[in-house]
């Protein structure tokens, strides 16, 4: 568990699977990914991320306030796919319900979560990759201090030939940048 100015980073509860299904089948959240998830689709994402917080003690988290016990989503580490063409790595990632948007929470957690990977992990880089059209995620990273390098756009192995959203691009966070931002 991470704790954070107003959020609390955790492990799963049964609690979470209604409002995380509701996240997942809202057209606008999922608008960067190739679809909205239903039911089963998000129970089972649930499922496999609490699993890999249990197994490993970090992941993608569950995020709630600090102030109403409310889940918002979740933020945090995973390994990337071994398939992924810059080879396999630690990513921070994100994905918060559409009436929190606009609040800082995405990138106040991912703080969190870059803390916990440089720190306690002892990581010396993280990334974090989007299609090209999620601007909002991009924002979050720039504002994490990563830095995106063209050359590295990518074809997301998971998306379809063809599909719109398959492009993507790169951001990384080395230790040393991190440690030379927070000086």
């Amino acid at each position: 568990m991470l704790v954070t100015e107003r959020l609390i980073l955790r492990q799963w509860q049964q609690r979470d699977l209604m409002p995380f299904a509701a996240m997942n089948a809202d057209a606008e959240v999922m608008r960067h990914f190739p679809a909205p998830l239903n039911v089963e689709q998000s129970n089972a994402l649930a499922g496999r991320l609490c699993q890999l917080i249990a197994r490993d003690g970090w992941g993608f988290w569950a995020v709630e306030t600090r102030s109403h016990a409310e889940f918002i989503g979740f933020v945090g580490l995973r390994e990337t796919m071994p398939d992924m063409p810059f080879g396999s790595c630690t990513e921070v990632g994100w994905r918060l319900a559409r009436s929190h948007w606009g609040k800082g929470y995405a990138t106040e957690a991912a703080e969190g979560a870059l803390r916990f990977g440089f720190e306690k992990l002892a990581l010396e880089e993280i990334v974090s990759f989007t299609a090209l059209s999620n601007q909002p995620s991009q924002a979050v990273m720039r504002r994490l201090g990563m830095r995106r390098n063209l050359r590295e756009d990518f074809d997301h192995p998971a998306v379809p030939e063809g599909h719109a959203l398959r492009r993507h691009c790169l951001y990384r966070l080395s230790y040393d940048m991190w440690r030379e931002q927070r000086a």
